[in-house]
């Protein structure tokens, strides 16, 4: 089930010479309106002299259009404050560089409706009221002096100062629940008790919003009157499967053979055969090479399985970059079964490579670790955690391109579905934080990656393999030269610093970890030492083991000499 909802818009000039309020609504399409949600606006321009209305139309004009124009893989409000703070930057710059705009800003009151859910963005002294059950709440709060003789006098506004500070909140949506938003040339001549008397007046949101800015400019209103009425008539939902509607009763389909069909789909090959999943290499009736990748027949009523490769899919949809394979995009009358296409790409994992008896070059290394960081930099920037980063997981093509491959256990907060394993990864590729039961961030992809790089050089593990469900006691790394003399120093130590047993002691970013490797020995970085007592990690009982040791020795020594 989708959101919907219905409008009605009114904005007056009232007794001023020009409108400086502006209002904006955005209805996307049933596939944007899932994932980016609806959003309407309301802003009031500010100016001493001119360009109130500038910034209040190109506010909301800019945010509409950026908004959209994000990674579905961010946060709303992220999304949100960062084209907030791109606004506020225009308002700040065509104010300096224009004199007759001096002074301008505008308030603004965001709200976006997505699934089942509101999220509201709000600065300066344009409102926001719900009406539930009868009850009439505000749920923005004025940014205004406390002060009789400054009420008018705003505190935040978009374009007032270099730090745009934004008031965020979120709820959840009921059918029936209407939403006001006005500017204060509506809600300071009417009041709360005429607001809640108009909104219960008329079932019509547009007669509700006629009815507030002609009765707020009867009452004396000496402002432009905007006031957009929105009512819920449907609530959505927040279930992944509703974003892919076309894919939730597709049947996982039979094990293929080369040579068979699957939806136009002829069978080249069996690339990947693991327990859950299946990779073929297929090619479509244009004669075009890709990967499909589907689940066993025996997962077919697994509905956890079933809805993790609904999420991979969503979330590699998402991912626009040359750094990974593309998905291809397949309408319900294309795709008849449970399984998604990706670009395929002439080449071979790095495992591949080890398995084939490739000798990785130290120049090599370093070029595919670049390469690494930037994808995985790529990743970060969108909110994706890929959790297990890994030389079968990193693809050199022909075109010699390192793509990050399996986005299948990738950790994104704006899926919002429930995990079924709490830290998935290849063992000995895990940070040790991750044996403790904490969460994946982004320096345990760090940490992987520094472990990928070592692995590739010396075919070993910083602190020993580890086989599952062993419970494993981390030390102090092996330095890499031990197996592998010809590493250089700067080399090692960027990877020793990945490879930290404490995540604080690792690259903080991956672009951090980037910027060390492209400087390399021009700007070595300088590896802290560990302590003795902390590499040995010596309790106290140990020290009170080796003092009891000496007083032993002491005794007998005593009882002899006696």
């Amino acid at each position: 089930m989708s959101l919907k909802f219905s409008v009605g818009e009114s904005s007056l000039v009232g007794p001023r010479t020009r409108n400086e309020d502006y209002a904006g609504v955005v209805t996307p399409n049933h596939a944007v309106l899932a994932t980016k949600g609806a959003l309407i606006a309301v802003a009031d321009g500010v100016s001493g002299n001119a360009g109130g209305r500038e910034a209040a139309e190109m506010t909301v004009r800019t945010v509409s259009a950026d908004y959209y124009a994000t990674p579905d893989t961010w946060q709303i409000h992220i999304s949100l404050e960062k084209v907030l703070s791109a606004a506020n930057r225009w308002v700040l710059a065509q104010a300096a560089a224009n004199r007759n705009m001096s002074g301008m800003a505008t308030t603004l009151s965001l709200l976006v409706l997505k699934g089942q859910r509101y999220i509201l963005a709000h600065v300066g002294d344009t409102r926001i009221y719900r009406l539930r059950n009868k009850t009439l709440t505000q749920l923005t709060t004025d940014h205004v002096w406390d002060r009789p003789d400054m009420r008018h006098v705003l505190k935040r506004a978009v374009g007032l100062d270099s730090t745009l500070n934004v008031d965020f909140s979120e709820g959840l949506l009921e059918v029936g629940d209407t939403f006001a938003m006005m500017s204060d040339g509506v809600w300071e001549p009417l009041g709360e008790k005429a607001i809640h008397h108009a909104m219960m007046l008329y079932d019509s949101p547009q007669m509700i919003s006629d009815h507030l800015t002609k009765t707020a400019l009867e009452k004396g209103g000496q402002d432009n009157a905007t006031a957009i009425i929105v009512r819920i008539d449907e609530i959505g939902t927040d279930n992944l499967n509703d974003l892919l509607s076309d894919a939730q009763n597709l049947a996982v389909p039979p094990k293929l053979k080369v040579g068979d069909a699957l939806d136009g789909f002829e069978v080249q090959d069996i690339l990947h055969d693991s327990r859950a999943t299946v990779l073929y290499k297929v090619r479509n009736q244009s004669k075009q090479l890709f990967v499909l990748k589907t689940l066993q027949p025996i997962m077919a009523n697994d509905k956890d399985s079933c809805q993790a490769l609904l999420n991979e899919e969503w979330l590699a949809k998402r991912v626009v970059s040359q750094c990974v394979p593309q998905v291809l995009p397949l309408t319900a009358e294309q795709r008849k079964h449970l399984y998604y296409v990706m670009t395929w790409h002439e080449g071979a994992t790095l495992q591949q490579r080890i398995e084939h008896g490739h000798h990785f070059t130290v120049n090599g290394v370093a070029k595919t670790a670049e390469d690494l960081m930037r994808g995985i930099s790529m990743l970060h920037r969108l909110n994706i955690i890929h959790r297990d980063i890994k030389p079968a997981n990193i693809h050199i093509g022909s075109d010699q391109r390192l793509r990050i491959l399996d986005l299948g256990v990738a950790l994104n907060t704006t899926i919002g579905t429930p995990e079924t394993m709490s830290n998935p990864g290849t063992p000995s590729f895990m940070a040790p934080e991750l044996f403790e039961g904490k969460s994946a961030d982004i320096t345990t992809d760090i940490y992987a990656a520094g472990v990928t790089l070592y692995y590739l050089l010396t075919r070993k593990y910083p602190y020993g393999e580890i086989e599952p469900f062993q419970a494993p006691r981390f030390g102090e790394p092996i330095r890499p030269t031990r197996y592998r003399p010809d590493i250089p120093a700067w080399l090692e130590n960027i990877i020793l610093k990945a490879v930290a047993r404490d995540s604080d002691k690792r690259f903080e970013t991956a672009d951090e970890m980037l910027h060390a490797l492209e400087y390399g020995e021009l700007k070595p970085i300088a590896l802290q030492r560990t302590p003795l007592i902390a590499r040995a990690r010596l309790l106290k009982w140990q020290w009170l083991a080796i003092f009891s040791l000496i007083l032993n020795f002491l005794f007998i020594y005593l009882l002899i000499v006696s």
